[in-house]
């Protein structure tokens, strides 16, 4: 894959990307469509130091892609014109690489729902399941379009959470590096005040030690964090430690509130998807119990699911796991009996969204104050220590 730049027959210039096996077949390949190229850089040699962040696509790419495709398709154009378009426009290599994937798999007679299965880290089972049945009704234009909404909305939850998050760890990093800075800088300085003085007051004497240990010992904090982050990445891998971990979020009062919200609006807008496109409930069951990631409450689901198989009713059997409240219960049952199922979980997603929304903002609008109090009691109690350890040395002068 090279990126290009050229001018046209009329001299305007252009830029965008192109496939071929070498430099020279590259600039062959512009010559034949009427362009000159000045600049012909080659993707993998640019970026060869960044390899793994170049094989990513990203919410925000898929979300490109599946909102371009959904006007394409709407328009007109057919799906593997609409993929040569959106890789031509579109900078970024690996989903220029993922759409020249997808192409290249369509041109050789594989359906898109194929083509995408083959890339399972990209698209998951229930993108995949969703493509299969718009090509089987022959309107992908309203599939993807269903799709867009979706992923745009797991867009917007991931920059929510992101915000609600960022700014406690910015105060705290704030806050580490003001005592780092007071206890490596400042109070070795003022240890030279209090090397003559005999008796010097508790909190002085703590203040120094602390400040003479953190010198001393660095180079070992150093190397406990790296440790402790190893520890925590490989821990993080395992089974066991996730399933643990999966189980106590949900007992904590705030934080498993949030994950609860944000799985149902999960699993509601899958169910919701699924059933507007014609998929048997137990079917849809399956494919959206797949969307959940907290492994407790997957388990839940899968017991539900496997109860509603065998013919149980649908609002009993989710009403045992953790998922619902009661008042989202009594939502199902008006929807079971009605037999408009897919409104009532569009409407338990949009009302679980909303629910989130007011739980992000007011966490936030509480760990603020938190955090800046936090840090005035951590910063300031350092500095007040300081202030008495001077006043002390200026009364034993006098």
């Amino acid at each position: 894959m090279f990126d290009y730049k050229a001018f046209d027959s009329m001299g305007g210039k252009c830029n965008g990307q192109i496939e071929a096996d070498s430099v020279v077949l590259a600039q062959q390949l512009l010559e034949k469509q009427g362009l000159l190229p000045y600049e012909l850089t080659e993707q993998r040699s640019t970026k060869a130091g960044f390899r793994l962040f170049e094989e990513r696509v990203s919410l925000a790419d898929l979300e490109f892609v599946t909102s371009e495709l959904s006007l394409l398709l709407a328009t007109g154009i057919r799906i593997d014109r609409g993929l040569d378009i959106i890789r031509k426009t579109k900078a970024n290599p690996a989903l220029a690489k993922l759409l020249a994937d997808l192409s290249q798999s369509l041109k050789k007679g594989s359906s898109l729902s194929q083509a995408c299965k083959a890339h399972p880290k990209v698209f998951d089972g229930l993108y995949c399941n969703l493509i299969e049945l718009g090509e089987a009704s022959g309107d992908l234009a309203s599939t993807f379009a269903g799709l867009s909404k979706d992923l745009k909305f797991k867009r917007d939850l991931k920059k929510r959470i992101v915000s609600a998050i960022t700014y406690p760890i910015v105060i705290f990093f704030v806050c580490v590096l003001s005592i780092f800075f007071i206890f490596n800088v400042i109070i070795p300085k003022m240890a030279d005040m209090f090397a003559n003085v005999e008796q010097l007051p508790w909190y002085t004497q703590v203040m120094l030690g602390a400040s003479a240990w953190f010198n001393q010992n660095q180079s070992m904090l150093l190397i406990s964090l790296i440790i402790a982050a190893a520890v925590g990445y490989y821990a993080s891998r395992q089974s066991r430690v996730v399933s643990w971990w999966d189980r106590a979020v949900l007992k904590l009062p705030i934080a498993g509130t949030a994950v609860k919200t944000v799985e149902r609006i999960r699993f509601n807008t899958g169910l919701s998807l699924m059933l507007k496109a014609g998929v048997p409930i137990d079917r849809a069951l399956e494919l959206a119990t797949g969307n959940i990631r907290n492994e407790q409450m997957r388990a839940e689901l899968e017991i539900a699911r496997k109860k509603v198989k065998r013919g149980n009713q649908l609002t009993p059997s989710l009403k045992q796991s953790s998922l619902y409240p009661p008042f989202y219960i009594s939502l199902l049952e008006v929807g079971e009996e009605s037999g408009k199922l897919e409104t009532v979980f569009d409407e338990v997603a949009s009302r679980s969204r909303q629910d989130f929304e007011t739980w992000t903002d007011r966490v936030t609008s509480l760990l603020e104050p938190l955090m800046i109090l936090f840090m005035g009691v951590f910063v300031g109690g350092v500095v007040v220590v300081m202030m008495l350890s001077m006043i002390s040395l200026n009364d034993v002068g006098f």
